[in-house]
């Protein structure tokens, strides 16, 4: 094995250099996605204390356990829901996936959001929100929405504020702290090989999986008086 890993090694002086820059060139380019995001989000990272106040707060999904929000996602809900209570926003976009029947993320977003005092008409379901930049683009798209707080996980608020900031919507984010346990290892490392996906998203800007026609959901919510509840808002399901 040693002999097999030495003559790995380059043997000339020039080979070694080579070696060199090329694993400080991939080094650099593994690290290009994370930079932009990091450029693109600073200033735009808040508290729910001292965000700026916007119409539209949107909820990334985070996953469902046995049809309940999982705790990452309760956190970001309960986080919206105090935006909601404060006055900070107006109407909650709930976005998940909604890809079969047997799971409903935007649903269970709604129902949990309802059961800690938000008005059932100040949430609009988006059920095609199967990744981040599908939720941002159909924010924009689909649902109109030009500027809004984030709430998602504070390891993913900077791809979120960054990738709808390319998407068009000028965005503020609120990232939910939580304990350095396995879950938050997990997330922060995920975040390192999602930003190069983020990135070729952010370059190329694809459409989403299921785009749709425009949803005047959010539009409603807010034209409706705070004391009344509007009609549900209906966004296509893929």
């Amino acid at each position: 094995m040693t002999a097999r890993f030495t003559r790995l090694i380059p043997r000339t002086t020039r080979a070694r250099r080579r070696t060199v820059q090329a694993v400080m060139l991939g080094a650099v380019l593994a690290l290009t996605p994370a930079t932009w995001m990091h450029t693109a989000a600073a200033g735009k990272l808040h508290t729910t204390a001292d965000v700026p106040a916007r119409d539209v707060a949107v909820v990334f999904g985070a996953g469902l356990w046995k049809g309940r929000p999982t705790p990452y996602l309760a956190h970001r809900l309960d986080t919206a829901a105090e935006l909601y209570r404060e006055g900070k926003v107006r109407v909650l976009l709930v976005t998940g996936d909604n890809s079969r029947t047997a799971y409903d993320e935007p649903s269970a977003m709604r129902t949990y959001l309802t059961e800690r005092g938000v008005p059932d008409g100040r949430i609009v379901s988006d059920y095609a929100g199967f990744d981040t930049w599908d939720s941002c683009v159909r924010a924009k798209k689909v649902f109109g929405v030009d500027r809004a707080v984030l709430v998602t996980q504070d390891f993913h608020i900077k791809r979120a504020v960054a990738l709808c900031g390319r998407a068009g919507v000028e965005a503020h984010g609120v990232g939910v702290a939580e304990p350095h346990d396995a879950t938050w290892y997990y997330g922060t490392t995920r975040e390192l090989f999602a930003a190069g996906k983020a990135s070729l998203d952010a370059a190329l800007r694809p459409d989403p999986h299921f785009l749709g026609p425009e949803e005047k959901g959010v539009t409603e919510a807010l034209a409706s008086p705070r004391e009344q509840r509007p009609t549900e808002s209906m966004a296509p399901r893929p």
